[in-house]
């Protein structure tokens, strides 16, 4: 199931994803839904060889948002973007992702599509504020995880 439409509204922040440089952060929202990712066996098979329960996450970033719960760990959206947008979470921390939030990141996880760790992995949009609006990310991603939106700024202006 794609992303809502009209994401964020019905949802609520769930606390910060935070950048190491002090000043950038992306937003968790939530509340998560079981979804396509709870479908995918390749997901379900990686959150048991983890021995992690498969729960909702809910969408990271605010402009550029991406549904973990529809999230299937493709990284598409990784090999389109020209300006790194994203990184796989878990090669820079792994951690399961319903720990994420109030984390702070480098942005040195990697940024190549066949480098994730698994199927748990997850893009996200650690540096949200270098997006060039170019929606390459969008048009790749096979479950239509991702939406691109600069006018939800206002949403992440509102948190910070």
């Amino acid at each position: 199931m794609p992303i809502p439409e009209n994401f964020p509204e019905g949802m609520e922040p769930l606390g910060k994803i935070n950048h190491s440089d002090g000043e950038h952060f992306h937003l968790m929202w939530g509340p998560g839904r079981i979804d396509e990712a709870a479908s995918n066996d390749e997901v379900k098979a990686a959150y048991a060889a983890k021995g992690e329960e498969l729960v909702p996450l809910g969408v990271s970033g605010t402009m550029v948002a991406v549904d973990w719960d529809s999230c299937v760990a493709d990284g598409a959206c990784i090999e389109a973007c020209p300006v790194q947008v994203f990184q796989w979470y878990r090669t820079e921390k792994n951690i399961p992702a319903k720990e994420v939030v109030g984390q702070t990141f480098e942005g040195t996880g990697s940024t190549e599509k066949d480098q994730r760790t698994d199927y748990t992995d997850k893009a996200d949009p650690i540096r949200e504020h270098d997006c060039i609006w170019c929606m390459a990310c969008v048009s790749v991603c096979p479950p239509q995880a991702i939406k691109v939106d600069q006018s939800n700024q206002e949403y992440h202006d509102k948190q910070a």
